[in-house]
């Protein structure tokens, strides 16, 4: 369909005063005056005339199959005009079908159609995880004089799965895993720490005595201790609260990104020293579970798992959430809870359950500070308006410490740490609780 162009609009626009004028100034020549919108059509039809037939567009577009957030990809399309007589500009803007991600901003990307072809890359950067659904191809181009347009809607299918940016994940936790980054430079072997008996050794100065044998001590007539080493088959597990909060843009990625993230650096870590891992979803209710296990390959379904974490806009219900995820979970276990709070009172709920969860198991607790509050604390304070949003800031800085100690208080592992710190100070609280045998 051919249609005209803003161009063309204004040229028209402007006949009128001129022949106003014209009118005005030579009376005698009226008729001149009718003589603009009668050249500015026979331009029109002359553009017209030259304009690319849509007829002949070939159009083929390549996408690619999966995108990691935070990481700008482009869908290639190439376009073939045989029939096109002279360099053609072509614009091109992609039209995404319903879904989670139909609200991503496409810019309109334009080529000179070089030779019978043009190519265009179209950018697609997905803020957000998720299934990204293509709808139609907008493709545009105008005449030599720019007083028309032709357009052509080319329709699409697929999708392109939007997954979480694991480039340099096994770099970077590779760097924690090293026993020897972690207790120093001189080797050691993986003992005194844990539940699991190694051997007995002499009793030496500085050894706790509760480790000494003294059954084998009094066979041997000198003191004894037991020595132990780690255990390599506990089970860690990863609950990831997908609630309202969790939403919430920091730094361009949303908080549940970002946990997420650490969570696969931590499985990552984990299934290296041999451990069980696990995964679970919860906001309103509990969504999802994937059973711990152990080995290399279980981490490419468990990044499957948190691909399929959906971002959803109710309030979390942690009673629920936290307790079905204990029945689920018979032994012993490190659970490593990826949430957010707000409102002391949906806190205490939150302690609540973290409380009745740690009676049996090992418990951690990973939040994440607003940037926001952090910035209005900070700041050096010029008038009144800086001061008052400076006390509100500290006063919802210091209800969130409250909670916090009160989960410290119940025997919980607590991390309140900017995105930027998020990931060392999970591995480094989790090899703590490996060393000490906590588990």
């Amino acid at each position: 369909m051919i249609k005209p162009t803003v161009k063309l609009a204004l040229i028209f626009a402007l006949s009128a005063p001129l022949a106003a004028l014209t009118l005005a100034v030579f009376e005698s020549h009226w008729l001149t005056a009718l003589y603009y919108p009668f050249m500015c059509l026979m331009v029109m039809f002359a553009d017209v005339s030259m304009i690319a037939p849509a007829g002949n567009l070939d159009v083929e577009t390549a996408a690619p199959s999966r995108i990691s957030l935070g990481v700008d990809d482009f869908l290639t399309v190439t376009i073939k005009h045989t029939a096109a007589k002279r360099n053609t500009v072509f614009e091109a803007k992609l039209e995404l079908g319903e879904g989670p991600l139909a609200s991503m901003e496409t810019p309109i990307v334009s080529a000179a159609l070089i030779n019978g072809t043009a190519t265009l890359r179209l950018p697609l950067k997905p803020r957000r995880r998720g299934r990204l659904l293509l709808g139609n191809l907008w493709l545009r181009w105008r005449g030599p004089l720019g007083l028309c347009q032709s357009h052509k809607i080319k329709p699409l299918s697929g999708a392109i799965d939007v997954i979480q940016n694991i480039q340099g994940l096994h770099e970077q936790a590779l760097m924690f895993f090293h026993y020897d980054a972690v207790l120093g430079l001189k080797n050691q072997p993986f003992r005194g720490e844990g539940v699991e008996f190694d051997s007995l050794v002499d009793f030496a100065p500085g050894m706790d005595n509760r480790t000494i044998d003294w059954k084998h001590s009094a066979r041997h007539r000198k003191l004894l201790a037991k020595e132990f080493r780690q255990e390599k088959n506990n089970q860690i597990v990863l609950g990831f609260d997908t609630g309202r909060l969790m939403t919430e843009p920091i730094n361009g990625l949303s908080k549940l990104d970002h946990f997420i993230r650490a969570g696969l650096v931590l499985a990552w870590v984990s299934l290296l020293s041999g451990d069980m891992v696990g995964a679970s979803g919860f906001d309103l209710t509990f969504n999802s579970f994937l059973k711990p296990t152990r080995g290399h390959s279980f981490f490419a379904k468990l990044q499957h798992f948190t691909a399929n974490l959906t971002y959803q806009t109710c309030e979390t219900n942690f009673t629920v959430g936290l307790a079905e995820l204990q029945s689920r979970l018979p032994h012993r276990s490190l659970i490593v809870i990826f949430t957010e709070f707000i409102d002391t009172v949906t806190a205490d709920f939150l302690v609540e359950a973290l409380g009745l969860l740690a009676r049996k198991h090992m418990v951690f607790f990973v939040t994440m500070p607003d940037p926001l509050l952090t910035k209005l604390k900070n700041q050096n304070p010029i008038g009144f308006e800086h001061i008052s949003k400076s006390v509100i800031a500290d006063g919802f800085a210091r209800e969130r410490s409250i909670v916090l100690e009160k989960a410290v208080r119940l025997g919980v592992h607590t991390i309140d740490v900017p995105p930027s710190a998020l990931t060392s100070a999970i591995l480094n609280r989790y090899l703590t609780i490996k060393q000490r045998g906590l588990l």
